[in-house]
C-alpha cells in the first residue's frame, strides 16, 4: 500500500507556522507549470488566447496570479514566431483580474522553436509510412506544439540553447537497440523540445541560471522504450552539464558544462518511485553533487486525490503529498513529475504545489472531470535567497494556503 502518512517537513533556516506578511527584499518566487495550453491546429492557442474568454486560460492566470511568481515557466504552451500567443497570455490572461485577483505583470519572457512538430523526413515510429506527430523530432502535430515559454519581472537572456544536439552523441546514450538506422540517428536530436540555459539578474544573486527542459513522456511507445529511454538521457543531460561533461555541444559551437547558481526547472515526466519511467536518471539528478534537493514542495489536495482516486495510486510507494500531475489512474497514478532544483548555494525559503484540498475554495481550479479546468499538472514554486542571507521566520513552506502576498 501506498505510504500516506504526512511528509516530514523539512525547517529551513527557523521556519516555523504559517503566517502572512512581506517577503524580504532578496527573496525570489520561481514557478514551473506545465499548464496544457496546447491546441490541436496551428494557430489554435493565438485564437483562444486573441480574447479574454478562454475557461482554461482564465483559470490557468487565476492559478499564476494566486502564486505570483517572479519567474515563471510554462509547458505545453504552444510556440509562435512571433510571441503573440504569449503577448495575448500576458495582456488578456494575467494583465485581467481572475475572480477578484490582483493582475500580474510579467514584462520579460522568452521563447524559442522546439523539436515538436518538426518534420524528420524517416518513419521513427515504425508504422510503415513516414509523417505525423510519432515521426516528427519531437512529438507534435505541427511545429512548435507543446512548446515551452518563460515569463519574469527580471529580464532573460538566453545563454546556451541545446535544441540540436544529436542523441546519439551522448556517451553511453540509452538508444534503442536497432530501432533507429544510422541515418536517422544523424538527424535525430536529444531533446524532444528544446533544452534552455537562461540568465536572469535577480538582484539577490548576480546571475540566476534557468534551466529549462520538458523531457518526452516515457510511455506511447513499445517494447522498444524509445520514449522511456530518451527521458531517461534528457534528464541526465542536466546531471552532466553540472559536471562539466566536455561532450554537450550548444547549438552555438561551444562545449562543456557551466558554474554558476541555478534552478533547473520542469515536467521532466519522471517520478523518483513511482510510475513507468527509467527512474535512474531522476534519482541521479536529485542526489548530484551541486543540486540542493532537500525540500521537497507539496501540498494537502494531493493525497486526498490519490486516496480518492484509488487504482495505481493504492500500489505507489512514494509520498502522495508530493505529486505534481494527476494522471489515468488506471495505468500510472498520480505522480511528482515536476522540479524545482536549486543549486546547493541558494536557499530555500518556502515552496509547495498548488493542489487545494476539495474543500477550499479553490479547488474548482484543479478538481473536475476530464478535462481538468486548468491542467491535469498542478503549478509548483519555491522561495530562494543568496545562500548568505537568512529566511524570515514564521512560514511553514508545505501548509495549503501559505502563500505569502506578493508585488
Amino acid at each position: 500500500m501506498r505510504n500516506v502518512v504526512a511528509s516530514v517537513i523539512l525547517v529551513v533556516a527557523g521556519l516555523g507556522p504559517a503566517t502572512a506578511g512581506a517577503p524580504p527584499p532578496d527573496t525570489v518566487r520561481i514557478a514551473t507549470f506545465n499548464c496544457s495550453l496546447n491546441r490541436p491546429t496551428l494557430g489554435g492557442l493565438r485564437t483562444s488566447l486573441a480574447t479574454p474568454d478562454d475557461a482554461q486560460a482564465r483559470a490557468v492566470a487565476e492559478i499564476i496570479q494566486r502564486v505570483r511568481p517572479d519567474i515563471l515557466l510554462l509547458q505545453e504552451f504552444d510556440y509562435d514566431a512571433d510571441g503573440v500567443s504569449m503577448a495575448e497570455f500576458q495582456k488578456n490572461y494575467l494583465g485581467v483580474s481572475q475572480n477578484g485577483q490582483k493582475p500580474l505583470e510579467l514584462p520579460h519572457s522568452f521563447s524559442a522553436p522546439s523539436n515538436t512538430g518538426e518534420p524528420s523526413g524517416f518513419d521513427l515510429d515504425h508504422d510503415g509510412k513516414v509523417g505525423g506527430g510519432g515521426d516528427a523530432l519531437g512529438f507534435g502535430e505541427f511545429p512548435g506544439q507543446y512548446g515551452m515559454a518563460v515569463f519574469s519581472i527580471y529580464p532573460i537572456a538566453p545563454d546556451r540553447t541545446f535544441r540540436e544536439f544529436l542523441w546519439r552523441d551522448m556517451p553511453g546514450a540509452a538508444l534503442p537497440p536497432n530501432w533507429y538506422t544510422p541515418e536517422q540517428l544523424a538527424v535525430l536530436p536529444l531533446s524532444s523540445k528544446s533544452h534552455w540555459d537562461l540568465r536572469v539578474a535577480t538582484g539577490s544573486t548576480a546571475v540566476l541560471h534557468l534551466l529549462v527542459s520538458h523531457p518526452t513522456p516515457p510511455a506511447f511507445d513499445g517494447p522498444e522504450d524509445r520514449n522511456g529511454r530518451r527521458n531517461h538521457d534528457e534528464i541526465r543531460f542536466w546531471s552532466d552539464y553540472l559536471s562539466g561533461a566536455r561532450y554537450i555541444r550548444d547549438d552555438a559551437g561551444s562545449r562543456g558544462g557551466f558554474g554558476g547558481s541555478f534552478i533547473i526547472m520542469g515536467d521532466q515526466n519522471s517520478d523518483p518511485v513511482d510510475g513507468g519511467s527509467r527512474n535512474d536518471a531522476i534519482r541521479a539528478l536529485l542526489a548530484h553533487r551541486r543540486v540542493n534537493s532537500r525540500f521537497v514542495p507539496s501540498s494537502a489536495g494531493a493525497p486526498e486525490a490519490a486516496a480518492e482516486q484509488g487504482g495505481a495510486n493504492a500500489s505507489q510507494h512514494g509520498d502522495p503529498s508530493n505529486d505534481t500531475a494527476d494522471f489515468n489512474d488506471r495505468v500510472a497514478g498520480n505522480l511528482r513529475v515536476d522540479y524545482l532544483l536549486p543549486s546547493k548555494d541558494l536557499r530555500v525559503c518556502g515552496g509547495g504545489v498548488f493542489w487545494p484540498s476539495k474543500a477550499e475554495r479553490e479547488a474548482r481550479l484543479v478538481w473536475g472531470d476530464s478535462p481538468p479546468p486548468s491542467s491535469d499538472h498542478r503549478l509548483v514554486w519555491i522561495d530562494v535567497i543568496a545562500g548568505g542571507a537568512r529566511c524570515p521566520p514564521g512560514s511553514d513552506p508545505t501548509a495549503s494556503g501559505s502563500l505569502r502576498p506578493r508585488h
